[in-house]
């Protein structure tokens, strides 16, 4: 029989401290504490740290501690953490994005940029079920941060998911394609729409080269363009819907469902989805669907329409900003909320 410790045999039976789901303050505690001292000296930063806002979906050295960094035993935990914070759907994501890699090795003659474990976990404050903190988990073509108030998720943005290529074509993973619900959501819902809409829809024929918004720290587009979500029919309002809930899918069922009553609550009439490029299968294109606070886009444009960037930004909560907070408001002037 296995000895266990007596914390071990008390959890099993359900007495204490994890007799409820640890949080994610308690995952986050248990993944730092696996950390030797030099370790979380990479790994954490204040949480009033500039580098909150340095994110990126390219591949690059990042804030914090690189998976390629940890012991077997560290690598465990951070997974754990990792799994612990997504959904199902959105673990499955981020390790066939991470899988990726090797195969853009291989394609790209041994490129040593290309690498899985190039992928880091970064702290922002001390994770607790009181206060503010923060954390992010990087690398090429996975951006995820996660930002919380008093033991609650405040914001789940920015939240970056990429895939190159969109869909590999040959080898032994042909066919892959770890995007296709947010590319098959876009089609669907601008396949439904009639020729007036269509055009009101398609705001340039070109698509652009990336996500407008990029990696700003604030996101933002110009002109609010597109078909207003009111002037769909009931079919096409759901197709509306499913499109919102496939790019929320990555998160917890519990953060899915804080985004989309949130949309519903910020008068999801007057969001407009708006379409560049072509709209044949294969061309190169973009979507994006924008509201008062919340902008989501697609890309498909790079590798000749066969790699592909989402993003959701939240104007009202990125990092976990509250914009209405002096040290955030010099630069928000004119900035108005309902």
């Amino acid at each position: 029989m296995i000895k266990l410790g007596i914390t071990a045999v008390l959890s099993v039976v359900g007495i204490g401290h994890f007799s409820t789901a640890p949080t994610p303050a308690d995952e986050a505690k248990a993944f730092l504490a696996s950390l030797t001292s030099d370790q979380r000296k990479v790994a954490e930063y204040p949480l009033k740290s500039d580098t909150l806002y340095d994110w990126h979906f390219v591949p690059r050295s990042r804030p914090g501690i690189p998976i390629s960094k940890l012991t077997d035993a560290q690598k465990r935990t951070a997974d754990h953490f990792i799994r612990a914070n997504l959904s199902r759907a959105g673990y499955e994501k981020v390790e066939h994005i991470r899988d990726l890699e090797p195969y853009l090795f291989a394609a790209e003659n041994n490129n040593p940029i290309r690498d899985r474990s190039n992928y880091s976990l970064v702290f922002f404050g001390e994770p607790g079920d009181s206060g503010r903190w923060a954390w992010r988990f990087e690398g090429h073509h996975v951006s995820l941060t996660f930002a919380y108030r008093d033991g609650k998720m405040v914001a789940s943005t920015p939240q970056f998911l990429g895939s190159n290529p969109g869909r590999i074509e040959s080898g032994p993973r042909k066919g892959m394609s770890v995007l296709a619900k947010e590319e098959d959501a876009g089609y669907a819902l601008l396949r439904s729409l009639s020729s007036a809409q269509l055009k009101q829809a398609t705001v340039a024929s070109e698509a652009p080269a990336e996500i407008v918004t990029g990696n700003s720290r604030r996101a933002a587009i110009a002109k609010r363009e597109g078909v207003p979500y009111h002037d769909l029919d009931a079919i096409q309002k759901s197709l509306f819907l499913d499109l919102l809930k496939v790019h929320a899918e990555a998160q917890l069922p519990a953060e899915q469902e804080r985004r989309l009553k949130q949309l519903e609550k910020e008068d999801m009439r007057e969001m407009v989805f708006a379409w560049m490029g072509s709209t044949n299968r294969g061309g190169r294109h973009y979507y994006r669907v924008q509201g008062d606070h919340v902008i989501i886009e697609l890309d498909n444009t790079q590798n000749n329409g066969n790699h592909i960037h989402t993003v959701w930004r939240n104007t009202a909560e990125d990092f976990g900003e509250d914009p209405l907070e002096e040290h955030y408001s010099e630069s928000h002037h004119g900035h108005h909320h309902h």
